[in-house]
């Protein structure tokens, strides 16, 4: 294996070392050539075709790291992943060609739990269009919603879920919670009573949104989970945009059986302007931001960087995917 100091390295996140100048200098000062992405947005499986004969470690955002890009890859030997989420990567494919895949489980939690209950407070004191209005010198007397006293639903209590509960202590709500592999004693540590997940759709004046994209998740808000929602509810999607069945939402927007929506992840990222969802004044949008903060990125960064270079140096990183 050819030493650290002659290897090639892809780093696609465009906040890489945007507020830690050290992740730069540090990964620059251990190999031989570092490439940016240079667009400002997430790869394509073409772009990344260009882009990745010759590369031996690639520290990735968002991109579409599929058959076609890997095909490319003749000398990868590992793709260290900004996040939690992998399914944009072909897991298959990297398994077929020894490619470790790594990510930052936990880095970013607690700032897309901030994220999570400001665009809860957001939703319920519609503090955007309120914002919008009164500069247009508008004076209206909205009726809002207070947390306290309401259910809280949260759909998922891994590390976001349970740092979303835990911030939200202080707000006299009750929190109920579905996750398939958190106990009972794990859940209750953070505040939050463990029900089914049908018992949490249907009871939740908030539902929070931090599932996982799998088989089972793709597409499950759709008509008929809307349908055993609470009339009037207001749903909070911090995850992924493919949890969530578009066409149903906006149907339930417009009938009033939602209340309003915040979403910060869409199906098609960024959504075109003219996504009748935009149109909404009760839908809250923002361009997937959850984990932009100084914290988050800085250490998804490292962890990522971290791992990078293990698996280069032919050590076991410390987030292995596959």
């Amino acid at each position: 294996m050819k030493p650290l100091s002659e290897m090639k390295v892809l780093v696609t996140p465009t906040s890489f070392g945007r507020t830690d100048a050290a992740l730069i200098t540090t990964l620059e000062d251990q190999v031989g050539e570092v490439i940016y992405n240079e667009t400002g947005k997430p790869l394509t499986g073409e772009q990344l075709k260009a882009m990745l004969p010759g590369i031996d470690g690639y520290i990735a955002g968002l991109d579409e790291i599929n058959q076609t890009a890997l095909n490319a890859a003749d000398q990868l030997k590992v793709i260290a992943r900004y996040g939690v989420g992998y399914e944009a990567v072909d897991l298959d494919e990297a398994r077929a060609r020894s490619i470790v895949v790594t990510n930052t489980p936990g880095a970013n939690a607690a700032s897309v739990a901030e994220l999570t209950i400001g665009l809860m407070l957001s939703l319920a004191r519609q503090i955007p269009y309120a914002d919008r209005t009164t500069k247009q010198g508008q004076w209206k007397r909205l009726n809002g919603f207070s947390l306290e006293g309401k259910v809280i639903g949260l759909l998922g209590l891994g590390a976001i879920g349970q740092q979303v509960a835990r911030r939200l202590a202080g707000f006299s709500c009750s929190i109920i919670g579905y996750d398939p592999v958190v106990s009972a004693d794990v859940a209750e540590s953070a505040g939050v009573e463990l029900r089914s997940m049908d018992a949490v759709i249907a009871s939740a004046d908030f539902l929070s949104l931090h599932l996982p994209v799998l088989d089972e998740t793709r597409n499950m808000v759709n008509a008929d989970f809307i349908a055993q929602m609470k009339d009037g509810a207001f749903l909070i999607n911090t995850a992924r945009g493919e949890l969530i069945d578009e066409e149903a939402l906006y149907d339930a927007l417009v009938t009033g059986k939602v209340r309003g929506a915040a979403l910060d992840a869409f199906r098609q990222e960024p959504p075109e302007p003219s996504s009748p969802l935009l149109q909404l004044d009760q839908v809250i949008a923002t361009p997937h931001t959850g984990a932009h903060t100084d914290s988050a990125t800085s250490t998804m960064g490292w962890w990522a960087l971290e791992d990078c270079l293990r698996v280069l140096r032919g050590e076991e990183p410390r987030f292995r995917v596959v």
